[in-house]
């Protein structure tokens, strides 16, 4: 019995390396498969069916050195869903405030500082590293940006859905009068 289960396993592995070797050969055969970064490249997609924006083209708003806001698709101020960049440089954050909206953010590089005080205080923030994934709650208090002394800037993408407003609170989460 042992030597019949070796027989079989055998059988299949070698049907598996020949059913390898059948579609390496078709692909090697087809010349749309197996393009390397070396080959010429294709043609601008369709704008139609894949709109793309060049790095040069994306609006950008606020200060470098000290936060920038960069639209991706939609807009936070209108309806529908939207994204957006934010650019948190090193010594600058915003003050305790919420948003009548949730929004999703991921951390693409650097490190982002969270704090959910109703009390602006530095030493309060929480590091939330690249890579990571937070919800910012709507109408909850929060406050974020990038301590003095990081390396770079802390890079986030925010997707949401408009209009979304921000609402600055005082020392005891209450939204401040205009």
């Amino acid at each position: 019995m042992h030597s019949l289960a070796k027989i079989i396993v055998g059988a299949a592995v070698a049907v598996g390396a020949a059913g390898l070797g059948v579609l390496a050969v078709a692909q090697a055969a087809d010349k749309t498969t197996g393009v390397t970064v070396n080959d010429p490249i294709g043609p601008l997609p369709n704008p139609s069916h894949i709109p793309v924006t060049l790095p040069k083209d994306i609006k950008c708003t606020g200060t470098v050195g000290v936060q920038q806001t960069c639209y991706l698709f939609g807009d936070p101020s209108k309806p529908g869903l939207y994204g957006v960049i934010y650019k948190w440089y090193p010594g600058h954050f915003s003050k305790p405030h919420f948003h009548d909206q949730e929004r999703y953010a991921y951390v693409i590089s650097g490190t982002w500082w969270v704090s959910t005080s109703n009390v602006y205080d530095e030493r309060t923030t929480y590091p939330v590293h690249a890579g990571s994934v937070a919800i910012d709650r709507k109408n909850t208090v929060h406050w974020d940006g990038a301590r003095t002394g990081e390396k770079e800037p802390a890079v986030l993408e925010l997707i949401g859905m408009g209009p979304v407003k921000s609402i600055q609170v005082d020392e005891h989460g209450k939204p401040k009068a205009k």
